[in-house]
């Protein structure tokens, strides 16, 4: 069996921090411009923003991928000639299994053509300087899971659930308890046998 692809995005921050790096190339400056992006629309907004503040640049050059496991992706030369930017920077981020991420290319030309093979080279290099700056996080796949657990055996369901790396991320008391939590989804098959024995044994979860 082949270990499974990890997929990695880009840390995202209370303040939706922007990564960037800065290369000078023949007189020519490309700055590229990373930042976490959950959905389409969000990966837009940010590359219009970014367009917007650089609008006198020569280029503002993109590309995008989003889904869990980076199903959906964009990219654009805005200019530049085909193939040379947008697929390049897509080209890096696919090859380091990042998603949910947004780059823009900005470049301030200065007057000395790169030719296809530098312009190539050179946007991909942006991309990966700016990734290798930015602080990056491994995806997770999982489910949220609401349980009803009754108090006298609260104690055994959350020690049965760390065993299946269940996180608790809210718990609600009342006349019985009830957990939120989040299972991995290569964990919930073993999970879900966990919760049946219980209710075999007379114990209702759910």
């Amino acid at each position: 069996m082949h270990p499974k692809k990890q997929f990695y995005s880009i840390a995202e921050s209370a303040e939706n921090a922007t990564f960037t790096a800065q290369l000078k190339i023949k007189r020519s400056v490309f700055t590229c411009h990373l930042s976490h992006a959950d959905s389409i629309s969000a990966a837009k907004e940010y590359i219009s923003k970014i367009s917007k503040e650089n609008k006198t640049a020569t280029h503002n050059c993109w590309a995008y991928i989003v889904g869990d496991a980076g199903q959906i992706f964009h990219s654009s030369d805005a200019g530049e000639p085909s193939g040379t930017a947008g697929k390049p920077m897509l080209n890096v981020l696919k090859a380091r299994n990042i998603t949910q991420v947004a780059a823009v290319v900005t470049r301030h030309y200065g007057g000395v053509k790169l030719g296809i093979r530098g312009l190539i080279q050179a946007y991909s290099d942006a991309v990966a300087a700016a990734l290798d700056a930015a602080e990056k996080v491994r995806l997770i796949q999982a489910f949220q899971v609401r349980i009803q657990v009754p108090y006298e055996f609260n104690d055994a369901f959350v020690n049965q659930s760390s065993r299946f790396d269940a996180q608790i991320t809210g718990t609600e008391y009342g006349e019985q308890i009830i957990h939120e939590l989040l299972v991995k989804k290569d964990c919930m098959p073993d999970f879900q046998k966990m919760l049946a024995r219980y209710e075999n044994q007379g114990i209702a979860f759910l």
